[in-house]
């Protein structure tokens, strides 16, 4: 497999983005300052990167109530998201969307769900807009194994195959609903599912960038080309909790410490770069510093930045044509 130079870096630079990112507000949320529930992304990087690198911005994603991985994957502003988390007027969405709710149209992301579910049928809706457009856009759900037993996204599996709809639905199974093992509560498989659907099934490791861009790019090409939806299973692992606060007394002794030992997917991506002569630790480090500086000037702006004022109360509830 063949992956340009620039794109390698680039999405080194989203996974290390997305991992400071998540580890700063594991701190900073301890604090009390941030509003509202935080879900953090750590560990699940190349998912969210390996899907979006083989996207544009005329491509379309929706996310869940763990969404700031596939925000900064999709190219959202990382100081404006890290302002909208702190509820502040600099926010992508003015601070009133906050963690849950980020979106950002112009980079295609159209928003963090905090409702489980609630992302297969706006990808339906997306794609629908995609192919009556032929613009050829594909748009992308992820959602997880929670998520997959919904009506809502059984329901848009259902959709998107009459339709034919350019598609591409992404779970993203790291094993638990919340606090419920997936083994107690998803009958079946996930190809089962998709096989019922009569839509073609693929899975990948999610702590693999290379597993996931090539897989990734394989069901992308193929809704892409107006062959209809394909359902993408991504298996990974979170290393937080549901929520942060959430003491993970459900998880296994020793599991999230092997998780972290073996399966970082930033460590693995840096390991085989490295070692196949592709980039240079010194690229990986320059990326590194840059990052922590740029996460570090976020939170300095977004803790200087103004509240949402009495004037923003009615903004951008109704739109005008």
């Amino acid at each position: 497999m063949q992956i340009a130079r620039e794109t390698l870096l680039r999405s080194y630079r989203a996974m290390r983005t997305i991992r400071d990112f998540e580890e700063r507000l594991h701190v900073e949320f301890a604090t009390g300052e941030i509003p509202g529930f935080v879900h953090l992304y750590c560990g699940e990087e190349a998912s969210g990167v390996g899907v979006c690198a083989n996207l544009t911005d005329n491509d379309t994603i929706s996310s869940t109530h763990r969404g700031h991985g596939h925000c900064i994957a999709k190219g959202v502003e990382v100081s404006g998201m890290m302002a909208e988390i702190y509820g502040k007027s600099t926010g992508v969405c003015r601070g009133k969307g906050g963690s849950m709710h980020i979106a950002d149209l112009s980079r295609g992301m159209l928003g963090a769900n905090g409702i489980v579910g609630g992302g297969p049928p706006l990808m339906c809706g997306a794609a629908l807009s995609h192919k009556t457009l032929k613009d050829g856009g594909v748009a992308v759900a992820f959602y997880g194994d929670g998520a997959s037993n919904e009506g809502s996204t059984l329901e848009s599996l259902n959709l998107a195959t009459v339709w034919k709809l350019p598609v591409v639905f992404v779970v993203e199974d790291n094993g638990y609903g919340e606090a419920t093992g997936s083994s107690f509560a998803v009958a079946g498989t996930q190809k089962a599912r998709a096989e019922g659907f009569g839509m073609p099934y693929m899975e990948c490791d999610g702590s693999d960038f290379f597993a996931v861009y090539q897989t990734a790019g394989e069901a992308i090409a193929h809704a892409r080309a107006g062959n209809g939806p394909v359902m993408l299973h991504v298996h990974l692992a979170r290393w937080y909790g549901h929520f942060e606060g959430d003491a993970m007394t459900y998880r296994a002794a020793g599991e999230v410490a092997e998780a972290k030992r073996d399966h970082d997917c930033l460590e693995l991506f840096r390991k085989k770069v490295t070692e196949a002569g592709l980039l240079e630790h010194s690229d990986l480090d320059a990326i590194d510093e840059a990052v922590r500086d740029e996460i570090e000037s976020s939170v300095i702006a977004a803790k200087a930045a103004p509240l949402p004022g009495p004037a923003d109360l009615l903004a951008d509830v109704y739109v005008r044509y």
